[in-house]
């Protein structure tokens, strides 16, 4: 892969937070006489529940790239003496099952809660799986799916419009519609890296269109 883990790699196509807000995540400690309360969560406590959820998800540790604008201390992780960058958004990278995936959480103002979100949504997507939902964690996975860098091709060739076709939000969506019932991995003609661009011509021509 050729994410960075310093600076931040954001993901191509991935929609941007322009408002972010205080989290709640925290980490429960005992205090006096036993009480408990949320004491707050360091960058390493997000990074190691992020570590907890892809193990569980049988991802190897040193299959995985934490993205921050957090400098790097020399093992490699963010360190926890800096303040918080100007954008203090996180990605992660790594491989499901052979395939490329990523996650990126900007709505936070620090860059521990946006990791620690991003291991709550891992742990979400856990219990789908855990309550027999394999064959929906699967397509909920294409949408994490990383771009491979090699796919170049410009959205309006992959949503297949002509030159100077007009088009808007619900042209796109019928589009898009039409052509995932046609690429979908559960389709005879379709397979995941078709899908994958699909998804990320949808996103790139919508982000065009707001412009």
């Amino acid at each position: 892969m050729n994410e960075t883990r310093y600076p931040l790699c954001w993901p191509a196509n991935w929609k941007r937070t322009t408002s972010r807000a205080s989290a709640q995540f925290g980490k429960t400690d005992a205090g006096v006489n036993d009480y408990k309360r949320k004491a707050r969560l360091s960058i390493l406590d997000a990074i190691d529940r992020i570590a907890d959820e892809l193990r569980r998800m049988s991802v190897k540790e040193e299959d995985v790239i934490v993205s921050t604008n957090i400098p790097l201390n020399l093992s490699g992780t963010p360190r926890g003496d800096r303040g918080e960058p100007s954008d203090p958004g996180a990605a992660i990278y790594w491989s499901h099952k052979g395939k490329s995936q990523c996650m990126a959480i900007d709505r936070y103002t620090r860059v521990a809660d946006n990791l620690a979100a991003i291991a709550a949504t891992l742990e979400a997507l856990r219990a789908i799986e855990r309550h027999g939902g394999g064959s929906i964690l699967e397509r909920a996975f294409i949408g994490f799916a990383a771009l491979p860098a090699s796919t170049g091709k410009p959205w309006r060739e992959v949503l297949r419009f002509t030159a100077g076709h007009n088009y808007s939000r619900d042209v796109i969506e019928d589009r898009f519609r039409r052509l995932a019932r046609e690429l979908h991995p559960d389709k005879a003609e379709g397979d995941h890296d078709s899908m994958v661009e699909l998804n990320a011509a949808r996103a790139a021509a919508l982000a065009e269109l707001n412009t």
